[in-house]
């Protein structure tokens, strides 16, 4: 009878779970809060731990929602709209400068201008006027490619529909935030969680009458690409967007020094609950276009702009367990699960206790009750015990020497720069025979940097893997259409999507390939240096042959960590095997140039010294934006040696043996002219 009425409220969970999930994202329309719905979810999957019996096609397990794509048509985004890196103290802000002054290789005591504008927390979105005239608006999306809702932005009075003015540009990507305020959000807090997602369900209506109805409003703050644009600082583009009818956040600032940032920042936080909508911190842009210019991005962010958060949120809680999970390189990662708790708009049942050191340190135990810290879009963390209130029969939590999925040896590595055993701890199997790892590199495999197979997301790596459809990568290429669709929760539409997403992922870029094999300590920045480098897939399958993995030393930025796991990875004859399975299966592409005919074409280049008004990291990009290519070592292949102040005698004594060319930054610099 028991088991009966536990089946009947499990079933009436997963009609109701089923009926909230289709309205919030197939229909745009949720029926209750954020917060209630991840309630919900969250008493399914408890009912499914502790009674194996319980199962549905429907469960929150396996289901993979409802995409709100399919309301929308994706366009790609002409320059993507990435994020930025965060700043959480005034040592994060220095180093963010330091980097500028190393790059830009510009004297310490030159304040550089920053454009400092409040984060505001909604939705972003682009707007794309052509001749004056608003013609199509997308959502962020992946930050590649975002869903076309124009017709529901047309709808916000913020956003002006035509623009006269005579230095508007002919065409403009202008980007901002959508946002409602937080007395509008009162009217509508039933059903959301907070004003965020209030404004990105709103957004989601098919109908944009509905949209109409909601409260939206919008803050123009940058733009992505621009034609016939004649302003040089970002303060001067955010006064103009005034001049051109859009609403600018009034609490903008052009700040220099570090200490001046820092006190605005203190007086934007203590001032956030006055403020008419929800900020999370402030961003930081180098003010002059021509530095942003000359400092680019890096891997995935902008190297001129930085958010700067505000301090964390909080509240108190039990931890009920503590689970080991197991990344895709060994790390063996603590994680206390706690009772569901309310943290800034959001349910927390996990928190991070980062590593074995952190648990001895703070004493962290089964049953405590403890701090809990969410900062940003921060993991959130254990920061503090209550000891008064632990319990007499607690024990110490026993960290793992042994790991938990293969029971190989774990190990903590020897850093040799600190001169200490690193804090976190690694289960020592390579190659695929750790199951925890095998999964954790199969997501990362298939993830938005690697392959980026639309559809093909954690949950579903977890049920392949589980009925023995994946084991390999290559095997995402060679799967049973068949047998998926007679699987619960599949069906002949939802398999052909997944089949057209996998197609089309075939063709993958060098860098991303080598990015998605998940080797340590080569993340999507190496990755491009390897693939700049070595210019061809056949020249990376070559690494199998340790004589070419040596010769990786030459490229700037590749230092010997990053050669020792790349000899790791090869050493093993499992990862090679799956390299040609999926060579067979895949096709790679190889690295074009930028410039296949600039004047340094065919040439090599060395620095020895400290160069003049430009640093190295700026030199090399110019070299290779004209076709020229950088070397570490003076060797045959080299044929300049360019000198600034104070170059090491041994390499200009090594230069001169191999009869290559010795010249000054001067010499070098009108090659260029």
């Amino acid at each position: 009878m028991e088991k009966e009425k536990i089946i009947k409220d499990y079933e009436k969970k997963i009609k109701l779970f089923d009926k909230y999930n289709k309205h919030y994202y197939e229909k745009s329309a949720p029926l209750i809060s954020d917060y209630k719905f991840d309630n919900l979810k969250h008493q399914i999957l408890l009912l499914e731990k502790k009674y194996p019996y319980l199962k549905s096609k429907n469960s929150p397990s396996i289901t993979v929602g409802f995409k709100p794509s399919k309301n929308f048509k994706k366009v790609k985004h002409k320059v993507p709209m990435l994020s930025l890196g965060n700043a959480f103290n005034q040592k994060d802000l220095e180093n963010f400068e330091k980097k500028i002054i190393n790059f830009l290789s510009i004297n310490k005591s030159e304040n550089i201008e920053y454009s400092a504008e409040p984060k505001i927390d909604g939705i972003s979105a682009s707007l794309i006027y052509i001749d004056g005239k608003f013609t199509q608006g997308l959502s962020r999306g992946n930050g590649v490619e975002g869903e076309d809702i124009s017709e529901n932005l047309k709808t916000i009075k913020d956003i002006p529909k035509v623009i006269n003015a005579k230095n508007f540009p002919t065409e403009i990507d202008v980007r901002g935030e959508i946002f409602i305020e937080n007395e509008d959000f009162k009217l509508m807090q039933e059903n959301f969680a907070n004003p965020r997602n209030a404004a990105s369900g709103s957004l989601r209506q098919k109908d944009p009458r509905e949209t109409s109805k909601i409260p939206l409003q919008f803050i123009a703050y940058t733009f992505g690409f621009a034609k016939d644009l004649k302003i040089k600082t970002q303060t001067e583009f955010l006064e103009n967007l005034n001049l051109w009818g859009f609403k600018t956040n009034k609490f903008n600032k052009l700040i220099k020094g570090i200490d001046n940032l820092m006190n605005n920042h203190k007086y934007l936080e203590e001032k956030r609950n006055d403020i008419k909508f929800d900020v999370d911190g402030i961003v930081y842009k180098v003010n002059d276009f021509s530095l942003q210019k000359r400092l680019g991005f890096a891997a995935n962010a902008p190297r001129w702009a930085i958010a700067h958060k505000f301090s964390a949120n909080s509240s108190t809680s039990e931890i009920l367990n503590i689970e080991i999970q197991i990344g895709r390189t060994g790390a063996l990662t603590p994680v206390a699960k706690i009772k569901p708790v309310n943290i800034g708009g959001v349910l927390v049942s996990n928190a991070t206790l980062h590593n074995e050191d952190e648990i001895i340190r703070k004493d962290i135990r089964i049953g405590d009750t403890v701090k809990v810290e969410r900062a940003g879009d921060v993991i959130p963390h254990v920061i503090s015990v209550d000891k008064s209130k632990r319990k007499k029969i607690s024990k110490k939590f026993n960290f793992p020497k042994n790991c938990p999925s293969c029971g190989s040896l774990t190990i903590k590595d020897f850093n040799e720069t600190t001169k200490k055993l690193d804090a976190v701890r690694r289960c020592i199997s390579e190659g695929f025979k750790c199951e925890k790892i095998n999964i954790e590199k199969l997501k990362h495999f298939v993830s938005k940097e690697a392959f980026n197979i639309d559809g093909f997301g954690k949950k579903i790596v977890e049920s392949f893997w589980n009925l023995g459809l994946i084991k390999f990568p290559q095997d995402i290429f060679n799967l049973n259409y068949e047998k998926i669709k007679n699987l619960e929760g599949w069906g002949n539409l939802s398999v052909s999507n997944l089949k057209y997403a996998i197609e089309n992922s075939k063709k993958i870029s060098l860098e991303r390939f080598i990015y998605s094999l998940g080797i340590r300590h080569i993340g999507l920045e190496n990755a491009k240096l390897l693939a700049d480098h070595l210019k061809s897939p056949e020249n990376f399958f070559k690494l199998s042959n340790k004589t070419y993995i040596n010769e990786l030393s030459i490229i700037d930025g590749i230092g010997e960590t990053q050669i020792k796991s790349l000899g790791s990875f090869f050493s093993h004859q499992q990862n090679i095997d799956v390299l040609f399975k999926l060579k067979k299966v895949i096709n790679v592409t190889k690295i074009q140039k930028i410039n296949s005919s600039g004047k340094l074409k065919d040439m090599t280049f060395m620095f020895t010294g400290k160069l003049t008004g430009i640093s190295r990291a700026e030199a090399k990009s110019i070299i290779e934006q004209n076709s020229g290519k950088i070397i570490n070592n003076v060797n045959k292949k080299l044929d300049y040696l360019i000198i600034g102040e104070k170059p090491t005698t041994r390499k200009v004594k090594s230069a001169k043996e191999f009869k290559i060319k010795v010249i000054s930054q001067e010499e070098w610099q009108r090659m260029l002219e």
